[in-house]
């Protein structure tokens, strides 16, 4: 498609302010874009909100480029397009655009002229359109390549996936990137940063604050504050910041504001499950929530830098973060990966991550890669070298720099110089070293950036042993699209092996998280949460070996286990019971009868009794669970996680569908079809359950359930009305609710 075409179609207008009035120092620009898919002329347009991907409004294919690791959804080229009216208020001011994400290969034009763009699908970039713009009508548009695949070895969407952006400042102004907060000591904070004049040269600008009694951050206390870097006449720009301490060696551990603080952490890729990649501010804040409720403290951004909101989460409930900048450097993982960008595009790439980043207070550590290929060459040294040492000159914060080290051979000892480049040493899956290598390199701090889901026990015990291993990141914390087949279960006579053996369709996610699609925790994700805090003993059962077929585990798989005692055909077969507590010992009761009494080991009591319907009680302590087999279901319940819903066209509403007894109990073998309708004030955004096999789209109102439940969720469309979902099964009646 020509630009002579581009501009050849007009768009709709949207005002950002009015005639005279002041404009705001920044505007979202989500609303009113048209876009097209591949080479299509934009008289086939369609209107479209931010934050949008247009690979996961597709249906899945195994023909897809992407394959395995893009969760077999189409990729390709697309076209954004919007009108930018501008009034007087506009004249003689700096006019940017800041795009939060855009994958990838992105070009922006305003009225026809190459305004700017950036490769890179993960880094936020800012276009300077002040020479291009005018009074009027301004027409924005955004070309997006993503169909040079593979080039990423997980799902990552396509298109404007982040939130977009006007700044609009005096053509003398504060750059935002080159702001940055430092505590000298808790009780001086010195906020600085650099005025840019019409002729593009700098000048510092700096301001001490004095703060008697500090409140600190931290996971416990995640408490902010706020602040105004203004200089006069011109620019003002507001600051959100956290005051903290950070400490670490091999002998003390990791210490945050004086305490010993050991890091229960989950890794994470960026997409929203059903949202696919769109980075919707309550999608990203949900992930968060989801995140701290299951226990953790910590999260590793696998394997690029997050979005905003996600930080801007993270500041706010209390997460530490790794924020990790690649995934590989210059020897490929895909053919059309990062090593086809570090050479020209690194140092941008760093300063994109860190510049934007640095002011959150959650980040207490910068990744600089995963598993990079060529860790036996001696140039790899260079590499993270030079990559540390940009990353030490322009933090002020002085945070540590660690990547993620791996060896699948007897080698491990060889990287010992590359180690050393890296304040704190990333092991993927080999904490089992430790021991050794401290022994060796007795300062080293380390800790495990990722780890299988089933070896909980051994790498929280190695935590709590060790100084020098300041804590563990489960590999992940929330199933994910892509890597399809990773950490999945399957039966004999299904296709075998992991994700990179073969294509495993109709997998289109990965299955190890210790949270599901829809948010569901499962019971791994109860047992690490007791480990690392405590708190009440947790009943599950796990699958029979032969109900539905023999079970076959794959690398990060655990057992197929859910909170269920509901076993049709069973009776009177053995079936294991697990319950998870910090008790010596577990009583196990079934229909009012003492099956057994167990010890627990590694904080888990293991019984085997022959199934029997009914209720289900163990009693640990003081502490008591249960469950009880479900009847016939005979109603779909809908549960939403707000009660009202925000005519902003942003906010989301997430409702979970679930079938129930005639006692409200959810039957987990109820897999009904459900047809969903939403009028109103919201428009229906996704569905789908936890199932990575389903191959219904999420972006189909129809769909059913898995294990008895399912997710819809429903976003803003700026109407000023209630909203309302109504979900009708195949068999079971119609279920609505409302939200203001």
């Amino acid at each position: 498609m020509t630009l002579k075409t581009i501009l050849a179609t007009l768009l709709l207008v949207w005002t950002t302010a009015a005639n005279g009035a002041v404009p705001p120092r920044k505007q979202l620009l989500n609303d009113r874009w048209q876009f097209v898919l591949n080479d299509s002329d934009f008289t086939q347009a369609r209107p479209i909100t931010l934050p949008h991907d247009w690979s996961i409004e597709q249906p899945f294919s195994v023909t897809a480029p992407a394959g395995n690791e893009g969760g077999y959804l189409p990729t390709g080229k697309g076209w954004y397009r919007r009108t930018l009216t501008l009034g007087k208020a506009y004249r003689g001011k700096k006019l940017r655009l800041y795009f939060e994400g855009v994958y990838m290969n992105s070009r922006v034009y305003v009225n026809g002229h190459a305004a700017g763009g950036w490769p890179y699908g993960y880094s936020s970039f800012w276009v300077d359109i002040t020479p291009y713009a005018h009074e009027g009508n301004n027409e924005i548009v955004v070309s997006v390549d993503n169909s040079a695949q593979k080039n990423c070895r997980w799902y990552s969407g396509s298109g404007i996936y982040r939130p977009v952006w006007l700044v609009t400042t005096p053509m003398t102004y504060i750059d935002d990137w080159s702001i940055e907060v430092t505590t000298p000591d808790i009780h001086h904070v010195e906020l600085s940063a650099q005025v840019v004049s019409p002729d593009g040269s700098r000048r510092p600008l700096k301001r001490t604050l004095e703060i008697t009694n500090p409140r600190l951050w931290s996971p416990d206390d995640p408490y902010l504050y706020e602040a105004e870097l203004e200089e006069p006449g011109t620019d003002c720009v507001k600051i959100r910041y956290g005051i903290r301490t950070l400490r670490y060696d091999a002998t003390h551990g990791l210490e945050l504001n004086g305490k010993p603080l050991k890091l229960n952490g989950a890794c994470v890729h960026h997409d929203n499950g059903l949202l696919g990649a769109a980075a919707y501010d309550d999608a990203e804040y949900r992930k968060a929530r989801l995140l701290k409720e299951a226990g953790f403290n910590a999260v590793r951004t696998s394997h690029n830098p997050p979005s905003e909101a996600f930080l801007r989460a993270c500041d706010e409930l209390g997460l530490l973060v790794i924020d990790e900048a690649f995934d590989g450097w210059r020897e490929k993982k895909n053919d059309h990966d990062y090593h086809t960008l570090i050479d020209t595009w690194w140092l941008r790439d760093l300063d994109a991550m860190v510049l934007r980043d640095r002011l959150h207070p959650s980040i207490f550590c910068w990744s600089i890669g995963n598993e990079v290929i060529e860790r036996k060459k001696i140039e790899v040294i260079k590499t993270a070298h030079q990559m540390a040492e940009h990353i030490r000159s322009i933090d002020g914060q002085h945070r540590p720099v660690t990547s993620a080290l791996a060896a699948w051979d007897s080698d491990w000892d060889i990287y010992d110089p590359l180690a050393a480049e890296h304040d704190i040493v990333g092991y993927n899956y080999l904490i089992f070293k430790a021991e050794g290598d401290h022994e060796r390199v007795p300062d080293r701090v380390m800790m495990q950036t990722e780890s299988f889901p089933r070896d909980a026990w051994q790498n929280y015990q190695a935590t709590q042993n060790h100084s020098y291993i300041l804590g563990d990141f489960v590999w992940t914390g929330i199933d994910y699209l892509g890597e399809s087949g990773i950490g999945r279960y399957y039966y004999e006579g299904e296709v075998a092996g992991e994700s990179w053996e073969r294509p495993q369709y109709p997998s289109h996610a990965a299955y190890c998280g210790d949270i599901d699609l829809t948010g569901l925790r499962k019971p791994i994700s109860h047992y690490r949460s007791l480990l690392w805090n405590g708190g009440s003993a947790y009943l599950a059962v796990r699958e029979p070996d032969g109900y539905r077929g023999q079970v076959k585990t794959t690398m990060w798989s655990t057992w197929p286990t859910t909170a269920s005692w509901t076993w049709p055909g069973w009776k009177g077969k053995p079936i294991e019971v697990e319950v998870y507590s910090r008790a010596p010992k577990v009583r196990l009761y079934l229909n009012g009868e003492l099956q057994g009494e167990a010890p627990t080991h590694e904080m888990k009591a293991v019984f085997t009794l022959p199934y029997q319907p009914g209720l289900l009680r163990a009693e640990a302590g003081d502490d008591r669970c249960e469950l009880q087999t479900a009847g016939k279901a005979v109603a779909l319940r809908l549960t939403a996680d707000r009660q009202s819903l925000p005519s902003d066209g942003q906010s989301l509403a997430y409702i979970t569908i679930e079938a129930i007894d005639t006692e409200g109990r959810v039957v987990p073998t109820c897999s009904e079809a459900l047809t969903l309708c939403v009028t109103g004030g919201g428009d229906f955004l996704a569905a789908g359950n936890g199932d990575i096999k389903d191959e219904d789209p999420y972006f189909d109102n129809r769909h059913h359930l898995w294990q008895g439940r399912a997710l819809a969720v429903l976003r803003s469309n700026g109407r000023h009305s209630k909203t309302t979902l109504c979900v009708k099964g195949k068999t079971l009646p119609e279920v609505r609710l409302v939200l203001k």
